[in-house]
């Protein structure tokens, strides 16, 4: 088992920053890969970023490229998503997930609760 919490999230003008943060527990955590994902109201959860068990690749959504860094931290048990340069269409719940597959799909094992994002005009 693993267990995911979010934070970092809140409310920030366009064009600011925010960094979330992904504390694990649990089973090796470093063994998996960690996927950001965000649901925004009336939309599908959709797959914002992925970094694989050691850091070492990374993937992201094309609507994020140059915008979001994500990045890991092993001896903390922590993942991080950077945003810079927000828009309002980042407004979304942001959820990390964890899984032994380093993917794109919706279909990681474990999940947190989710942290909000707003993004004013």
């Amino acid at each position: 088992q693993v267990q995911l919490v979010e934070s970092g999230g809140g409310l920030v003008q366009a064009g600011g920053s925010l960094r979330l943060s992904c504390v694990a527990s649990g089973r090796t955590f470093s063994s998996y890969a960690v996927g950001w994902f965000r649901q925004a109201p009336g939309k599908e959860r959709e797959f914002v970023a992925t970094i694989n068990w050691n850091g070492g690749s990374t993937r992201y959504a094309d609507s994020v490229k140059g915008r979001f860094t994500i990045s890991r931290d092993n001896a903390k048990n922590t993942v991080y998503l950077q945003m810079n340069s927000l828009k309002p269409e980042d407004t979304a719940v942001y959820y990390c997930s964890a899984d032994i597959r380093f993917t794109r799909s919706k279909e990681y094992d474990y999940w947190g609760q989710g942290t909000q994002v707003t993004v004013s005009t």
